[in-house]
């Protein structure tokens, strides 16, 4: 889910809008303003209807932004990168890249979000009380009321067994626990997803042939379900086939090193080795810091009269756009970290510093040779050419474009 409009950072995690979290504003504004709240409480005037319904409609909002928020900040505090909070049309997405370390921290990760919804919904309905006891308007308590239950209803609602929703997580964390296998989990969980989209989206059917447009949103909620139940089915296969192949064993070494105050012209003609030419080149602050990763498309780039004074490190792809990983890990705990992201590089590291590298086209080439076929990853990558053990001179890796 790509944001389209970014609100800013809490707690260090980017949050923002797709473009679709319109569509919740508009269905609880328009539903409680114009249909619901005259019903049950006539006689206010219509900006009250108005304001009340946009006010709950935008609290609602901040409940699915807390509920986000609490997934991701026990994320990082579990050791798992969190890309960010984006908001849409069916809730919202915390993303992080990357697995729980352990079931434990599965767990934890996926039960704090139906733990806060829960706490929201108690909050609110001390709300509701309040501003009942101290003689408020009933359109504010009743706001509150209806707050406290979505709230409910949401907590509730993710705590079915069944992935992508939370409880599907926790399903797949006991699993993990009781089988040992966190990718056979990972399936399980994620068929009873599939399945549980699928009911949903008989009920939506049934409920738009005898009641009209009712069923439309478990439709497209049932829809979205499964499809992100067999996305993570998907991904798990990869993951039980990648599990046992370290990085080491994919990764393109050796990865030389440079400033990144260097011209690109003294670097061409002093720095760069040639036999075997680098897949890439690390940059290193003084202190030696990684600052970012020189690749040949960059260099490339660059006009001939622009090399004396076009420096690396205004060239290279920054430090913070590059996924990192341990030598010692599974190419397993790769896949997850890479997304939606058809090109990528990954930078292997070792406790001295960076020791390879990796593009999403080697991780592609490592699921084939598991016999998976390229429909069972999640990246897709042009090219089929298989790479040889050190890249060909002039940096060109082939069968496919490299990454920029």
């Amino acid at each position: 889910m790509r944001t389209t409009l970014r609100l800013g950072r809490i707690a260090g995690i980017p949050v923002g809008l797709h473009w679709s979290v319109v569509g919740i504003v508009l269905l609880v504004a328009i539903g409680l303003a114009a249909r619901q709240l005259p019903l049950l409480f006539p006689g206010y005037p219509v900006a009250a209807y108005v304001v009340a319904g946009i006010g709950a409609a935008l609290l609602l909002v901040l409940s699915l932004l807390v509920h986000e928020l609490a997934h991701a900040v026990v994320a990082r505090r579990n050791g798992v990168e969190v890309a960010g909070i984006t908001l849409w049309l069916l809730g919202g997405v915390a993303q992080l890249r990357g697995e729980a370390r352990d079931a434990g921290a599965e767990a934890r990760i996926a039960a704090v979000g139906p733990a806060a919804s829960a706490l929201l919904a108690l909050l609110f309905a001390a709300l509701a009380s309040a501003t009942a006891q101290f003689g408020a308007a009933a359109l504010v308590a009743i706001v509150f009321v209806y707050l406290a239950l979505l709230n409910a209803a949401l907590a509730v609602f993710n705590l079915l067994p069944a992935a992508p929703l939370d409880g599907g997580r926790v399903l797949r964390a006991a699993l993990w626990r009781w089988r040992g296998d966190r990718w056979r989990a990972a399936i399980w969980s994620a068929y009873a997803g599939r399945v549980l989209g699928l009911l949903l989206i008989g009920l939506g059917i049934a409920q738009l042939l005898f009641r009209g447009t009712n069923g439309l949103w478990w439709v497209l909620l049932g829809w979205f379900i499964t499809a992100v139940a067999g996305a993570e089915a998907q991904q798990a296969r990869v993951g039980a086939a990648l599990a046992d192949v370290p990085v080491r064993d994919v990764m393109r070494h050796p990865v030389p090193s440079a400033g990144p105050d260097t011209t690109l012209h003294g670097f061409l003609r002093d720095g760069l080795p040639t036999d075997p030419p680098p897949p890439a080149v690390v940059l290193l602050d003084p202190d030696g810091h990684v600052t970012g990763l020189l690749t040949p498309n960059r260099i490339r780039s660059v006009p001939e009269d622009a090399r004396g004074t076009a420096r690396l490190g205004e060239l290279a792809v920054p430090a913070d756009q590059l996924i990192r990983v341990r030598v010692e890990e599974s190419l397993a705990t790769v896949v997850p970290r890479l997304g939606d992201q058809r090109h990528a590089w990954i930078l292997v590291e070792d406790a001295a510093g960076p020791v390879g590298v990796l593009t999403t086209s080697d991780v592609a080439e490592a699921v084939a040779d598991r016999r998976l076929g390229a429909a069972t990853f999640p990246v897709r990558v042009e090219g089929t050419g298989r790479r040889p053990s050190t890249p060909p001179s002039g940096w060109w890796f082939p069968g496919q474009r490299p990454p920029d």
